[in-house]
């Protein structure tokens, strides 16, 4: 037997090799190995690196039900190689594993990130043989022993988060118990193993349509968090449960129970997971988003969006409803301008002179909407020193286009012979170069023609399990669509490096790290509710990093002040997103507008590379009182929303501060209308909003 430890930013790494040359993962953790919490009966038998199943092949170990434990050969994978070295991103392991008899190499990745307690990984499947071979399922990430640390049982001291998510309702963060989730002790520690499994996965191309692909499981005895994200824009699948007397946790891209994915490997091919990162930290919640922040932004395409942090209007939300006329536009426009926006985007409905939902896809302006043509509005925009910006949903092509029945049919999703519809459209198949060359041809011409700098790309279907077109399975189809459209995407962004392309889902149905590694920022919500729309502003950090998160402010031409303050207090610690009918406000109710925005562009230097934390814990829609923090060096930024609370006072803490002098003030807005005190024994901010409805952001500055 042989351990090889690897100690890297933080986290502690053990590795095995064993008597009959198997390698293993014994530990993944901000903790020191304690060789004592290896408890299992059949010792490290379950501790595999990576699980492979392939088809035609038994399973001979004990399972139970349709955990992907025990997987054929993943169960006899042999050990090959143990290559450690650094590259420009940090230390990278690659650990390499074969199967003799059906002559599969299989190579697990892990990518460390200076500085930042998480790794990114991944698994390669080689087919070195002469058959072909079925792949059902290959993790891109298995960790055994997630409960080893602490002395309680797994079901007292485990907590679970989980990102629950839905249109008009992203973000909903639920902590669970395991026994909560079904999943308590029944059994001796050292044999646990049973058919129930706590699993959660994604179906098609709407990848956060129930779920962000993103988990934190924290230890509460020990007070250390374990958390991942699956970043892939469709199917994708993890799993906790027990096995071998230990919990374990895996994650993965599509798989063939879950989502329909089965990959013929022929002779000589490669089959490559989809990238997931994990990490481990001391502390809780908090810590562990703090450190995910970290990760994202080293994994994301440099952009310029992600350091001047622009402020954006949009004329849909509260507005103008995907109804752009010249005669509308113009005078928003002004507005907007003079609010002190600097990018100013026409959204839905600038292509079709009528009814539009069904005839998308030619892209071209609507003539009777603007009758001296879109140019003269994107021109007038860009005269108000503003950026010119469209709307447009690239992956579809409704069923009424002209342009429907005059390209093949290997363009669309098939299934069974039939095309896939959806709500009236048909999912463009990016991995036809007639499409791409589609594609590119509506881009370079909003691009080059009518100088467009921003694009709302937005999607608004769910075509399901994916194509049977030059595929071995749906999934295999949708899979390779996927990749195909990330690789459009980086073509774009390669000829067009300043171009500013929104990520949109029906707002935030496919807010994941495929999609956010490239784009620079990303539509939270469709929801109409700016009082809601609080929840989805605190919480939005746990899912992405402050300056990619869109947020929409949207004053109603009908309300007063504090609606107003409401609605920025929204926006200001992450992206702006405005909206609403601004030449409708009273000069009174637009001075805050402009206010909200210039008192922004005052802070968002330090948002880009702020790290969230929150007061009051993660957001409920139903909760009376919401807040958001964002700390960067010396400066401390709380947001707090009170939704129709019976008392007006709320004490905040922000622990990171206890002990500390910090001088506070009211930043928006300043006119200074409430009661606040920083209280340095108790680390917390105390506040007044005197209105039942109402919202604040304060600053703390300390000497540093």
């Amino acid at each position: 037997m042989k351990r090889m430890t690897v100690t890297e930013n933080g986290l502690h790494l053990v590795f095995e090799i064993n008597g009959e040359n198997e390698i293993k993962l014994l530990h993944f953790s901000a903790l020191p190995f304690d060789e004592r919490t290896l408890t299992s009966q059949d010792g490290t038998v379950g501790f595999r690196l990576a699980e492979v199943q392939i088809s035609g092949l038994d399973r001979p170990g004990e399972r139970h039900g349709l955990k992907y434990v025990r997987t054929a050969p993943g169960y006899r994978l042999k050990y090959q190689d143990f290559s450690d070295t650094r590259n420009e991103l940090g230390r990278k392991l690659v650990i390499t594993m074969a199967d003799e008899p059906l002559s599969l190499i299989v190579r697990s990745h892990l990518q460390f990130y200076d500085g930042v307690q998480a790794v990114r990984s991944w698994t390669e499947v080689v087919n070195s043989g002469g058959a072909p071979r079925g792949l059902e399922y290959v993790s891109s990430f298995a960790l055994t022993g997630v409960e080893k640390e602490g002395l309680l049982p797994f079901d007292q001291k485990l907590a679970l988060y989980l990102p629950h998510n839905g249109w008009q309702k992203e973000l909903h963060w639920n902590r669970y118990t395991l026994a909560g989730l079904g999943m308590s002790v029944s059994q001796p520690a050292e044999t646990m193993h049973t058919s129930k499994y706590i699993n959660i996965s994604n179906t098609g191309n709407w990848s956060t349509k129930e779920y962000l692909p993103m988990g934190c499981l924290y230890n509460q005895e020990t007070n250390s968090s374990l958390y991942w994200q699956i970043e892939h824009n469709g199917s994708w699948h993890w799993e906790i449960a027990d096995q071998d007397g230990h919990l374990y946790l895996q994650l993965s891209g599509p798989t063939e129970n879950q989502s329909h994915w089965w990959k013929n490997l022929k002779p000589g091919e490669t089959f490559t997971t989809v990238p997931v990162c994990v990490g481990s930290c001391p502390g809780g919640f908090d810590e562990a988003m703090g450190q995910l922040t970290a990760y994202r932004r080293g994994i994301r395409r440099k952009n310029r969006d992600n350091e001047t942090l622009a402020v954006i209007f949009n004329d849909y939300m509260n507005c103008l409803w995907a109804d752009p006329t010249t005669e509308k536009e113009l005078p928003l426009i002004d507005k907007a301008a003079e609010a002190g926006c600097e990018y100013y985007c026409v959204d839905a409905g600038w292509y079709s002179d009528g009814f539009w939902w069904d005839n998308v896809g030619e892209w071209k302006p609507a003539e009777g909407r603007f009758p001296g043509g879109l140019k003269e509005v994107m021109d007038y925009i860009r005269k108000k020193g503003m950026v010119p910006g469209v709307w447009l949903e690239i992956e579809v092509m409704g069923i009424k286009c002209p342009l429907a029945d005059q390209v093949p049919r290997e363009w669309y999703f098939l299934r069974h012979g039939e095309k896939v519809y959806d709500r009236s459209r048909y999912q463009l198949d990016f991995r036809h170069p007639g499409v791409i060359a589609h594609a590119n041809g509506v881009i370079d011409r909003l691009v080059r023609e009518y100088g467009v700098g921003y694009i709302k790309m937005d999607y608004n279907i769910e075509p399901g399990i994916g194509t049977e077109v030059d595929a071995d399975s749906f999934g295999d189809g949708l899979l390779g669509h996927q990749r195909a459209y990330l690789q459009w995407l980086d073509s774009v962004f390669a000829r067009y490096p300043e171009l500013i392309i929104e990520n949109c889902s029906s707002g935030g149905l496919r807010m994941d790290y495929a999609l956010l590694s490239r784009h620079s920022i990303q539509s939270t919500s469709d929801q109409e509710d700016y009082r809601r729309y609080a929840t989805i502003s605190a919480n939005a950090p746990s899912a992405l990093t402050p300056e990619q998160a869109a947020i929409w402010s949207y004053p109603l031409s009908e309300g007063d002040e504090e609606e107003v303050i409401f609605n920025m207090v929204n926006s200001m610690l992450l992206r702006i997103h405005q909206s609403g009918h601004l030449a409708n406000l009273s000069p009174e109710r637009f001075a805050l507008v402009q206010e909200g925005i210039s008192c922004y562009k005052g802070i968002r230097q330090n948002l880009k590379t702020a790290v969230p934390f929150w007061p009051l814990g993660l957001s409920y829609y139903g909760d009376e009182w919401v807040s958001l923090g964002l700390k960067s060096g010396p400066k401390t930024y709380v947001a707090l929303w009170r939704r129709g609370s019976a008392s007006p006072v709320c004490t905040l803490p922000v622990k990171h501060l206890l002990g500390r002098q910090a001088e506070a003030r009211c930043l928006y807005p300043a006119r200074g209308d409430c009661s606040f005190r920083w209280n340095p024994e108790a680390g917390s901010l105390t506040a007044e909003l005197p209105h039942p409805m109402s919202a604040r952001l304060f600053e703390l500055t300390t000497g540093d």
